[in-house]
């Protein structure tokens, strides 16, 4: 493995590669040597930029929840155009992408990265789903101010709704990811309600 070769983008580069290891072999096989064999590069770039493996992993999942917030104003900017159904299912599509099924069960599984991430969130929130839970709640904030759904609709329940439900459905990472017409089913259950009395 050459060294002392300067490596453009590193941290990226090892994220990167840490997805690639997490798709294909799963949380269980995610080592720092499994991320540097993947990435091609001496197992010492790693420790240089990250003190230890599971800050390394911190990063990777907070790079993610960056992605979760740029999703997040493309959905808000979407309210008021298309469907409600439309929009949260093309949303909840983005949202639960192989790795992101993938990061939640990485979650689950590495109990010292679970602390780490404790330590600068508040208590009870859980990374990747949170943030989409705030993504989703926002954006049908946005759609009861412009009439769009009921006045009165607990946007929080909502939201906790159609990202669990839309988890339960890609949740087997060795499965087959269900169709845009399983996700639409699952949306349109769940907000049948609000937009019904949004008509009455």
């Amino acid at each position: 493995m050459p060294t002392g070769v300067h490596i453009r983008d590193a941290r990226q580069q090892l994220f990167e590669a840490a997805e690639r290891v997490l798709l294909r072999d799963g949380p269980s096989a995610l080592t720092s040597r499994a991320v540097t064999t993947e990435a091609g590069v001496a197992k010492g770039v790693l420790h240089r930029h990250f003190a230890d493996f599971d800050a390394f992993l911190v990063e990777l999942i907070r790079d993610r929840v960056v992605r979760i917030e740029h999703q997040a104003a493309a959905l808000r900017a979407s309210a008021g155009t298309g469907t409600v159904a439309g929009n949260l299912t093309e949303a909840l599509i983005d949202l639960f992408d192989p790795v992101a099924v993938g990061i939640v069960g990485l979650v689950i599984f590495r109990d010292e990265l679970r602390a780490r991430l404790r330590q600068n969130r508040p208590a009870h929130t859980f990374p990747v789903a949170t943030e989409a839970m705030a993504m989703i709640a926002a954006y049908l904030t946005d759609e009861c101010e412009l009439g769009r759904i009921a006045a009165d609709a607990d946007v929080g329940s909502l939201a906790l709704s159609l990202v669990g439900g839309a988890h339960l459905l890609y949740a087997d990472r060795k499965g087959t990811p269900p169709d845009r017409a399983a996700v639409g089913k699952v949306v349109a259950t769940v907000i049948a309600d609000v937009v019904q009395r949004r008509l009455l």
